[in-house]
């Protein structure tokens, strides 16, 4: 009998499990980095950004400061914390939605954010590419889809799409842009919205490509 393979979801629950709750701020990130491939020590600048009110237990000047963060919380919250609250930990400190990302495996699109990729396959159509502080999106076709299609350009229905949940386009680029007017990171249901867009349009229109 073949095993269906484990879901990114399931891979990193199962590795959370075997801290038999001893987790730490290196166990987690480790984690995070082996089945992700997200580095969340490379994210000093927008962990400051997001440490609010949250007062660290205690400081460091050897371990990164993404550990030091998460065994802050843990320390509070306790060290045997479910995968669910982990990864809800990790969306509040690093802005880094990992049960969102693990849906987004088969959707064909990669994303750029945070300094790094998030998602990313060979065969995947468009990019979801944010710049710092996650102020301003641009969308833009993959060099597979050129490959393909023959095209840089985003197709023109989902240019459409994009141009009315406020986007606009870049006709030099073939690609399409957002950005905040406040300078405040775009909202996260605003991504919501972009991804579900281009998701369907990928459904609709190449999902045989």
């Amino acid at each position: 009998m073949v095993e269906l393979a484990m879901s990114k979801i399931e891979m990193m629950d199962d590795y959370l499990e075997r801290f038999e709750g001893k987790m730490s701020g290196s166990g987690i990130s480790k984690v995070v980095k082996e089945v992700f491939g997200i580095d969340l020590d490379a994210m000093e600048r927008l962990i400051n950004e997001r440490l609010g009110s949250f007062e660290l237990q205690w400081e460091s000047t050897t371990l990164p400061l993404s550990h030091v963060v998460i065994d802050s919380y843990l320390d509070h919250h306790g060290r045997d914390m479910t995968g669910t609250e982990v990864r809800g930990m990790i969306n509040h400190f690093f802005g880094v939605n990992l049960d969102g990302i693990a849906s987004l495996e088969k959707a064909r699109i990669s994303i750029y954010s945070k300094g790094q990729w998030i998602v990313q396959h060979a065969n995947d159509l468009f990019v979801i590419h944010t710049g710092a502080g996650d102020t301003d999106v641009k969308i833009f076709s993959t060099d597979y889809f050129t490959e393909k299609t023959g095209s840089n350009e985003l197709p023109s229905e989902l240019r459409q799409s994009l141009l009315r949940l406020g986007f606009s386009y870049d006709e030099k680029m073939g690609s399409c842009h957002f950005s905040t007017s406040t300078g405040q990171a775009v909202p996260d249901a605003f991504k919501g919205q972009t991804i579900g867009t281009i998701v369907e349009f990928i459904h609709n229109y190449y999902g045989q490509l």
